[in-house]
């Protein structure tokens, strides 16, 4: 209460030091749409934002397939990893474990990733595939581990018969550890085979089995998306062709889908993670089951035939990409085809007959070159041909200007994508600047979908600061007041692994327990809440407001309430007083209004797994019949909702 009172008492005495300003909201000719899918979520699989992240499962390497078959398993006693006669044949490594009776126990220790988390009194489901070399039946104990060592759960399971089935158990943790282990113990002499062992929390996100990490899940619902974007950015490429992700390797039963080594386990040197492979667990049929979940409109992108340019040259040629192509094809049939087409039927027994109703597609992510449109322009053809509603979606290449971003632009128009894909990570001072990037862009053209962008602050490490945070509610300002032009937004990357991560600043980051939503998150959240149907004029001396006295602001109308919905940022260091105006009422008046707001008084401030000390925050608001007295606090990014009746 005191330090309320006091800032409100800085206000009343400081403002009067500042210029004043009106800004003027003419309600009465909505200037442009604004897409459902304005503000959205990109994800890719980096910093172990799948496996280890979002997707559930507990257990690295449950199949035994990484380049070195035991990465992640400790083996005691005697193990050995073999491939004949295998349960699944495109994972056809398991292990063998052997109990001769001795002191010493057999079995197998998984350390997850970078342990397993557990919370006391949670139910976890364990699962494997097994098989035993004797006549007799045979017992495994399954016993989860604390850091400390302590084995407090054990539950025996019955292996029987020389088939390989499945065995299942549901495990209730004694305790609450980040670190903790599973363990998987051979009781009686003789022989079994063991895959696929997995241990998922039973409390998913919706309660799916192969599922997501509830609260993660939770905070992508939570900013109220209008797109999601997957399966990510340079991961789509690979660093080698043979690499790329490929939709039709990550669909059907998933402990038959083969994994592929994660481009980013060796990307950095610096951050070199040789654990770090693709389950596919997490899969395209996942991630558009994800989709509609939280409500989100699906964006998959495709390999265009490139691997990664910043990695070497390796393209498909011209006279081969007849299988690239179709895979576009065939993924638009396994989203939207009927059941009794190929890919529909096997979307239906995976648990899904309904379509889902996919809409666009993206071919390529940070592709340059002529060697990009010629690949290009082969798919939209051929999409055009069978799908001609279909919305493609091509690519600007890896920068936000300059020859190669020059060059691409015509070439987007001249084959005639419907969006293009424009990605910029830069310093606040660019977002800041770049407030008015569209205000003069081509809105006849193809759309742009702000596809990958974040404010990278150098001098903080790039942290997830609120200076950060305050750029882009600046710059996304003018993505709303060009909503004719700008189609997409999203964010990028999503999330990171606090023990594990090799790119940042992220928009969420957590460890095995815990989550934390960034600055950035709730600037995020906060347009995806009060994204408005139309844009309205917003004028300050006549001009829209982006960057004069380093004010920022946008107005937007919700047809269905009514509500006009005026987002504003004061980049200054000090409170600003704003008249702001509403004309073109005619016999209505604005009868009610709201305010939420991010703040800080150090644009250094970051959030933390232990502490958020941004967030969004309310205030009353007085009205007026027709005007508003807006206080801004310094450093501030403030959404005014006002009820008009």
């Amino acid at each position: 209460m005191k330090k309320n009172l006091i800032v409100a008492l800085s206000l009343l005495f400081s403002v009067g030091m500042w210029a004043q300003h009106t800004m003027t909201v003419n309600v009465s000719k909505p200037v442009a749409e604004i897409q459902p899918t304005m503000y959205g979520i990109f994800f890719e699989d980096i910093n172990f934002g799948a496996d280890g992240g979002l997707y559930a499962e507990l257990v690295k390497n449950r199949s035994f397939e990484f380049s070195q078959a035991l990465t992640g398993w400790t083996a005691f006693g005697n193990v050995k990893i073999l491939s004949e006669s295998p349960c699944f044949e495109r994972n056809p490594h398991y292990a063998r474990i052997t109990e001769d009776g001795q002191l010493s126990r057999a079995g197998l220790d998984n350390e997850g990733f970078k342990g397993i988390g557990l919370k006391q009194d949670e139910e976890y489901r364990f699962s494997v595939y097994a098989r035993a070399l004797e006549d007799k039946p045979m017992k495994i104990s399954v016993e989860l581990v604390n850091s400390h060592g302590e084995n407090r759960l054990v539950k025996e399971v019955t292996i029987e018969g020389k088939d390989w089935k499945k065995s299942t158990v549901v495990l209730k943790s004694p305790f609450t550890d980040a670190h903790s282990r599973l363990r998987i113990v051979l009781l009686t002499p003789g022989t079994i085979d063991i895959d696929h062992v997995s241990l998922f929390p039973v409390r998913t996100w919706k309660g799916r089995e192969n599922g997501m990490r509830a609260d993660l899940a939770q905070a992508l619902y939570d900013l109220n998306p209008g797109v999601f974007r997957f399966p990510g950015g340079c991961i789509v490429e690979g660093t080698r062709l043979e690499s790329r992700y490929q939709w039709k390797h990550t669909v059907g039963p998933v402990e038959n889908r083969p994994l592929n080594i994660n481009r980013w386990n060796y990307t950095f040197r610096h951050k070199f993670f040789p654990d770090y492979y693709q389950s596919y667990g997490l899969g395209f049929y996942e991630y558009f089951l994800l989709s509609e979940d939280i409500g989100a409109e699906p964006l998959p992108v495709l390999s265009c035939g490139l691997a990664c340019q910043f990695e070497g040259n390796n393209a498909v040629p011209l006279d081969e990409m007849s299988p690239y192509v179709q895979d576009a094809l065939d993924l638009i049939e396994f989203a939207n085809g009927p059941v009794t087409s190929a890919w529909g039927k096997l979307r239906a027994e995976m648990g899904h007959p309904e379509p889902f109703h996919l809409k666009m597609i993206g071919v390529g992510n940070e592709q340059w070159g002529e060697v990009y449109p010629e690949r290009l322009e082969l798919f939209v053809k051929a999409i055009r041909a069978k799908y001609p509603d279909m919305k493609i979606v091509g690519s600007s290449g890896p920068g936000a200007g300059g020859k190669e971003f020059d060059y691409l632009w015509p070439e987007m128009k001249r084959i005639g994508v419907d969006l293009v894909d424009e990605h910029y990570y830069m310093t606040p001072d660019w977002f800041f600047a770049n407030a008015a990037r569209y205000d003069n862009y081509d809105w006849k053209g193809p759309k742009v979908f702000a596809g990958e962008y974040a404010s990278h602050d150098h001098a903080s490490g790039k942290a997830n600061n609120f200076l950060s945070a305050l750029s882009e509610a600046a710059f996304m300002t003018g993505l709303e007041r060009n909503a004719d032009v700008v189609h997409l937004a999203t964010y990028a990357p999503l999330f990171a692994h606090t023990d594990a991560w090799q790119w940042n600043p992220d928009l969420i980051w957590f460890d095995n327990l815990k989550m934390m939503r960034t600055p950035n998150y709730y600037v995020q959240q906060m347009y995806g809440m009060n994204a408005g149907t139309h844009v309205l004029s917003l004028l300050m001396d006549g001009k829209p407001v982006a960057g004069q006295d380093q004010l920022y602001a946008t107005a937007a109308l919700e047809q269905s309430t009514g509500e006009v919905i005026v987002k504003i940022v004061n980049a200054a260091p000090h409170p600003a007083v704003t008249q702001l105006e509403l004309a073109g009422l005619g016999k209505k008046k604005i009868v009610s209004g709201s305010q939420i707001y991010l703040e800080s008084g150090d644009l250094k401030t970051i959030n933390t797994l232990e502490q958020e000390q941004i967030v969004p925050r309310i205030r009353p608001l007085r009205v007026e019949d027709k005007r508003v007295e807006l206080s801004l606090l310094p450093y501030s990014f403030t959404v005014y909702r006002l009820q008009i009746k």
